[in-house]
């Protein structure tokens, strides 16, 4: 059964904590309190060290769950950062009628409010942690989607769109060099290797960090296998400037000239969708979040300046 969302439930702490006592009673006495209200899930805070993810805002969260559930207990234990891991499986039931979870909460300050300081140390941490996730996923593992993993090529006209509009609303400083960065990463030869697992959505409000550097990835809902060059982005999205050469040098795979280019091109994407959605908060329009502004654009910036 798929649904549009949770309008008819609130979600409350109470909601929480009789969820857990029909199907996790063990865990019903912690303390509950809210952690965070993402795109597709909310996380409520249980105890110190775990969280319930429940889903509220989309029809794919469901499934999203269920994968993050079947995956990432497989993957942690191979990655150099903390990411949040399952534990328990809440099944739909006359209360909520939708999946949920029970996973590991991760300390730490999203990168868009606490943005890492420490260029080495975060690029080092990057490359380590992509080092990690870039291996060769199975034939079950997720299809990513919006084209994440993907060819470029298919999202080109929809990017060119949404830059022209958002250059017209005075957004973007230097819109035609960012639109050749962009047409440069579509002119890139495909990736012809084996689908390598990736988070897909490495942004900044998804990556954590404390003391300077990176110390924990989460929200892997949009996990998939594809081309890494999407998750390569990161480092021109969350990196300080200067750091982005070292991400490359440290980072263990593969990353030949084209995979680069086209880790810009998703950069580019990335960095306009957080311009937007960063403006949108600053004007206090529905899904804004100004936080998202400034690395977007510090992003724009060093592409432009780093374009051959």
């Amino acid at each position: 059964m798929t649904h549009t969302g949770n309008t008819e439930i609130e979600m409350t702490a109470e909601l929480v904590r009789a969820l857990l006592r029909d199907q996790h009673p063990d865990l019903a006495d912690r303390p509950v309190r809210l952690g965070a209200r993402g795109w597709d899930n909310q996380l409520w805070r249980l105890g110190d060290d775990l969280a319930v993810r429940l889903p509220w805002a989309t029809q794919s969260a469901d499934a999203l769950l269920l994968e993050e559930h079947a995956w990432l207990p497989v993957l942690a234990p191979g990655l150099p950062l903390r990411i949040p891991v399952p534990q328990r499986l809440g099944e739909p039931s006359e209360r909520f009628p939708r999946p949920w979870i029970v996973t590991t909460w991760v300390p730490g300050e999203p990168a868009d409010r606490a943005p890492a300081t420490r260029a080495a140390d975060a690029a080092d941490a990057l490359a380590g942690f992509l080092t990690a996730l870039h291996v060769p996923a199975p034939d079950a593992a997720p299809v990513g989607r919006f084209g994440r993993g993907g060819s470029l090529s298919g999202l080109s006209e929809d990017l060119i769109s949404t830059l022209g509009s958002a250059a017209g609303q005075g957004l973007i400083p230097e819109p035609e060099a960012v639109r050749a960065v962009w047409e440069d990463a579509v002119a890139a030869p495909e990736w012809a290797g084996p689908p390598l697992w990736i988070h897909g959505d490495l942004h900044p409000a998804n990556v954590l960090t404390a003391d300077g550097t990176l110390c924990g990835v989460i929200d892997f809902g949009d996990l998939c296998s594809g081309d890494p060059a999407c998750d390569l982005a990161a480092a021109w999205v969350l990196l300080p400037d200067d750091a982005v050469d070292r991400f490359h040098d440290t980072y263990g795979r593969s990353a030949d000239p084209a995979t680069l280019r086209r880790a810009r091109g998703w950069a580019v994407r990335q960095a306009l969708s957080g311009i937007l959605i960063g403006d949108a908060g600053v004007h206090g329009r529905p899904g804004g979040k100004p936080s998202w502004g400034p690395p977007a654009l510090a992003a724009l910036r060093r592409l432009v300046a780093t374009a051959h």
